[in-house]
């Protein structure tokens, strides 16, 4: 009895690999850059976005325009202290004495910077000389304005007259600059990759181009030299935003042509989700020194420069890191599916994919050897190998020589040579 007892065995349910397997949030997804976010199959979504931010920015320019700055348009700017023997005064107030005064209202009265460097700016049409004299005084007389040492004093009061023939020029070298950076960046991506990726790398720079000067006439920020050069900074970080996503793409479909596990846009896909997180990160860091900028410019120093600086930053950071992931891959793998090359590659890998499904349908297996775990396809390999082939002789059988169909007899021919 003891002996039957201790003959049994006892069966043990394996465990379930679907009740193995961790489940991944959303972060880990992230950072592993498994390819769990289609970004690539859902082009058609993104660039109905991007052609609508396109289409409203465009609107924008051609109807509403600029709100240029006095180094473009040209005119007089007038600054007041904010802080007066009375208190600090409003932007109402200094354009109610600037319109009372000369009797026209000015372009714009803005308050920049907090606190004690609070000032008060006016810009208006040029004036001449008397008439700036005039709104000086009118301004003197009417809140005192403190200087630096606390005490009023009419030389508190700056103004600044910019030519409209020197907004001119202005502009003009600013269009020069914007052109040379365009060429310059066109020549790199030429050279640095093939047709398709220099082709999609432009066009995501005219699109941060497009989108960058849309929300500025959207919003009505004012155009400034230092816009400009903000402009030409974050078209920069853009075009290296979008190499570092092009380098893992150029990774990933390398010889995709000797390969049919994945597609091309498949393996797009994988490099855009391997990269998000650096993209993520290069630019949290990059907006972190230009949200710093922005807090200096505004609450401590007043310096409107910085402001628009940082403004211009901000925006492109944002812009150029959405067209680096959700438009420059899309649009490349959409060019590149229009190849012969790459739609037999499709087909190929479709085509291998539906002879796995059948195959599965018909013995019950998933029909893939590559996509199983080691331990299953080493075990197996094990099965296999102790099990003979049917056309092969039993382990320690005696070889047989083959025989002729015709005469019955060995057919291997006889070592005649003499000894």
């Amino acid at each position: 009895m003891a002996a039957k007892d201790s003959s049994e065995t006892t069966a043990v349910e394996a465990p379930s690999l679907d009740s193995a397997t961790p489940k991944h949030n959303f972060f880990v997804r992230l950072y592993t850059g498994t390819g769990a976010f289609e970004v690539v199959g859902r082009r058609k979504l993104w660039f109905a976005v991007s052609g609508l931010m396109v289409a409203v920015c465009l609107a924008s320019m051609l109807l509403r325009g600029f709100t240029l700055g006095i180094d473009f348009e040209g005119g007089t700017k007038v600054s007041v202290p904010a802080s007066t023997e009375t208190g600090t005064i409003s932007v109402q107030q200094v354009e109610n004495v600037f319109t009372e005064t000369l009797d026209k209202a000015p372009e714009a009265v803005v308050l920049v910077g907090s606190g004690g460097s609070a000032t008060v700016q006016i810009r208006s049409e040029h004036l001449t000389n008397e008439e700036t004299e005039e709104l000086r005084t009118a301004l003197f007389d009417a809140f005192k304005p403190l200087n630096a040492d606390g005490v009023p004093s009419r030389l508190a009061i700056s103004d600044s007259a910019v030519s409209e023939t020197w907004g001119g020029q202005i502009t003009q070298k600013a269009l020069i600059a914007l052109v040379v950076f365009i060429v310059l960046a066109t020549i790199y991506i030429t050279v640095r990759y093939e047709r398709y990726m220099s082709i999609a790398a432009m066009a995501t720079l005219v699109f941060d181009i497009i989108v960058t000067a849309g929300v500025y006439s959207i919003v009505g920020f004012e155009v400034t030299p230092a816009m400009v050069i903000g402009l030409l900074t974050i078209l920069g970080f853009s075009l290296y935003d979008t190499v570092i996503v092009f380098d893992k793409v150029e990774e990933n479909t390398h010889g995709f042509e000797h390969t049919t596990r994945r597609t091309f846009a498949e393996q797009a896909n994988l490099a855009v989700n391997q990269t998000f997180m650096r993209s993520i990160n290069t630019s949290v860091i990059s907006v972190l020194p230009i949200v710093a900028l922005m807090v200096i410019a505004v609450w401590l120093l007043g310096v409107g420069t910085l402001m628009d600086l940082a403004l211009v930053q901000l925006v492109g950071v944002i812009v150029g890191t959405y067209s680096s992931i959700f438009f420059a891959t899309p649009l490349l793998v959409t060019m590149r599916e229009r190849t012969e090359l790459v739609r037999n590659h499709t087909r190929r890998v479709m085509n291998r994919r539906k002879g796995i499904e059948a195959k599965s349908a018909d013995t019950g297996t998933d029909g893939d050897t590559e996509d199983k775990p080691e331990t299953e396809t080493v075990a197996a390999a094990s099965v296999a190998s102790s099990t003979p082939a049917p056309d092969k002789p039993a382990p320690g059988a005696r070889p047989v020589r083959p025989t002729s169909s015709r005469t019955g007899r060995p057919s291997g021919k006889r070592n005649t040579r003499r000894r």
